[in-house]
């Protein structure tokens, strides 16, 4: 199991490297169009989705990378029993947070689907498409929180340190 998530985690962060590549790509198309002449409509809205598709897949891996910024000024403090508490009530919090952010983000792609919803531009696409990379970055960032809370709960969790995140 544990190969599995690491392999999704992988994954996730791959696909929103290929989502920045995306972002480079329209950059570049709509530099060119601007200089041999041609348009290249919508490149720009492209491009906005590119990059909150690479936003959201890239969550799950800075997560468990130790990435994320957190505030431990409090959690320093504390030791033992103290100090676990709050991490399982931060780690439980979070775990919610995520999933309640995954599950408005498929409601939203499945509603802009029922509903046949549109970009204003004049691509006219449809929205529930560049909604998906959200939607599946949302579901991997809470599949990684609940993992955090399981290891936390099963006295497993190592968070990396700054020397270590910042060698790898």
């Amino acid at each position: 199991m544990r190969s599995w998530l690491n392999g999704l985690y992988t994954a996730s962060a791959w696909l929103a490297g290929a989502f920045m590549v995306g972002v480079f790509l329209m950059v570049l198309l709509t530099i060119a169009s601007r200089f041999f002449g041609f348009s290249a409509t919508g490149s720009d809205a492209y491009a906005g989705y590119a990059t909150a598709g690479a936003g959201f897949l890239a969550l799950a891996s800075t997560l468990k990378h130790g990435e994320h910024i957190r505030v431990t000024l409090l959690l320093s403090a504390l030791r033992g029993g103290a100090h676990k508490a709050l991490e399982l009530l931060a780690l439980g919090l979070a775990t919610l947070l995520a999933g309640f952010l995954a599950w408005y983000s498929v409601s939203l792609v499945w509603q802009s689907w029922e509903i046949n919803d549109i970009s204003v531009g004049i691509d006219a696409t449809p929205m529930w498409i560049p909604q998906i990379p959200m939607a599946l970055g949302t579901i991997v960032f809470f599949i990684a929180f609940c993992d955090e809370l399981v290891l936390e709960l099963l006295g497993r969790r190592l968070p990396p340190s700054q020397e270590d995140a910042h060698h790898e």
